[in-house]
């Protein structure tokens, strides 16, 4: 075997995090390659999971407008509409995805590679193609960004026909008249919300009381009161004991407690696995946890210094958003370069209808470290442009300080929230002061309103408890 080629940094995985990871490196004039197992770049992100749910998402969000203009247009949805259709404009759109990020990684210089990776040393990769071929790397950093999968207990049955995990329920033929969603998480909340508006009869169950156990109550009690409304169900406390295929036409969920379910088809979205198998670990002394990821610390270092471990495979939340920062700052470290503190205020954006997004602390976090936080809310009904939109139910939260003067967290739940939350993470950033929110002039009519609501509500607050106390 021929000499293995040397580079500074390889990156093994070209999905949202190793795609980051790799430019960063180029951007400073490093020699960089980038493995990557499939034929295109992208990971699940592009192919299986963000690109396509966002787009099935989007053809929901049409369709539900559409409904809601009945009084002018003649408009429902056709007895068995292929998933196809509502999808048609996925293949431009991951297309064009693609072409993006193949020009980008040429514009820098990045060396792509295709095939599978494994290490036959801590500093030594070693590559196999389909056509068997191999070749070995070496590098003085080593960036391991290989994504995960759907987790799929062994007790349950997926066929991927009537029992479907995240990765083939887009592969139906017709939308199903119903869907039962095992998992409260957020593939599990996001895809029971957009097929519910589509019209699909949505069981979703979990065994927590409430989905999302990590978002902030108020904005998870305003979410399941919608898809209820949208008329959805959600069954939470539940323990599944048994999940089959009839034989016929239906998928029968047993539950510890209370009727069986029953389906046409059925998700399992009970999270997902790092896709850590493959790549022989043992040979550079780092082994997974017991719940299959890599232990790192805030710079995405593993044991071995001069391997880094981002995106999926760290845990999650499994944000996109959240890989592409730990991409960045993996390399920047790797290379003794200035970090910077950005990973302390990455938002969590939710895109289920309504959409979800927090940043910083939510009410919860801070009664455990404040005494008496002050919350400020702003209801949608109040903002002008969401009654423009027919989107007049949603919630800005804005968290502060007992004094009412700086800002501790956002939280938002309502049309747009995910695009909201970026004006309180500069605020964040720049330790604005609640003040400041009064203060600016935001356009009439817009969203970014709810910010200034929230702020006088909080302002009042401020007003009456002074008043008490000189009382």
């Amino acid at each position: 075997m021929s000499a293995p080629a040397n580079f500074d940094i390889i990156v093994i995985g070209a999905g949202p995090a190793g795609q980051k990871a790799a430019i960063q490196g180029a951007k400073v004039g490093k020699r960089v390659a980038l493995i990557e197992r499939e034929r295109g770049i992208g990971g699940s992100c592009v192919y299986r999971g963000t690109i396509p749910s966002k787009t099935l998402r989007e053809s929901a969000l049409h369709l539900d407008r559409l409904k809601r203009a009945s009084a002018a247009f003649d408009f429902s949805l056709k007895p068995d509409t292929q998933i196809a259709t509502l999808l048609s404009r996925l293949e431009s759109v991951v297309s064009a995805h693609d072409t993006f990020m193949s020009r980008q990684l040429r514009r820098n210089g990045i060396s792509l590679f295709h095939g599978r990776a494994r290490f036959i040393d801590a500093c030594t990769v070693e590559m196999q193609t389909v056509d068997g071929a191999s070749q070995r790397f070496t590098a003085g950093a080593i960036i391991l960004a290989t994504g995960s999968r759907p987790r799929t207990p062994d007790d349950i049955p997926v066929d991927h026909e009537h029992i479907l995990d995240s990765d083939s329920l887009l592969s139906m033929i017709y939308l199903p008249q119903s869907l039962t969603i095992v998992g409260g998480g957020v593939i599990g909340c996001e895809y029971a919300s957009i097929f519910s508006l589509l019209g699909v009869h949505v069981t979703l169950i979990d065994r927590a009381p409430a989905p999302l156990q990590f978002m902030d109550p108020e904005l998870v009690t305003h979410f399941v009161g919608m898809f209820e409304q949208q008329g959805g169900h959600y069954l939470g406390g539940q323990t599944v004991t048994d999940i089959r295929w009839d034989g016929a036409s239906q998928v029968v969920t047993t539950l510890k407690d209370g009727p069986p379910v029953k389906s046409e088809k059925l998700l399992v979205a009970l999270g997902r696995q790092a896709n850590v198998e493959d790549l022989n670990l043992h040979a550079t002394g780092l082994a997974a946890t017991p719940k299959g990821i890599l232990s790192v610390n805030q710079y995405c270092q593993t044991d071995v210094p001069h391997i880094y471990a981002v995106g999926d495979m760290v845990g999650g939340p499994t944000l996109a958003s959240k890989a592409m920062e730990q991409g960045r700052r993996a390399v920047r470290h790797a290379l003794e370069l200035p970090v910077g503190d950005a990973a302390s205020t990455i938002p969590l954006g939710i895109y289920t209808i309504p959409e979800m997004a927090s940043i910083g602390l939510d009410e919860q976090s801070a009664r455990e470290r404040y005494r008496e936080p002050l919350i400020g809310r702003a209801k949608f009904e109040e903002v002008a442009r969401a009654q423009i939109s027919g989107a007049g139910q949603g919630l800005l939260k804005l968290v502060a300080d007992p004094t009412g003067e700086r800002l501790l967290g956002v939280q938002i739940v309502g049309d747009s929230a995910t695009e909201l939350v970026h004006i309180g993470q500069l605020a964040l950033q720049q330790s604005a002061t609640i003040e400041s929110f009064i203060d600016n002039v935001f356009n009439f009519p817009t969203y970014a309103e709810a910010y200034r609501i929230a702020a006088l509500d909080l302002a009042g607050q401020v007003a009456k408890r002074r008043t008490a106390h000189a009382a």
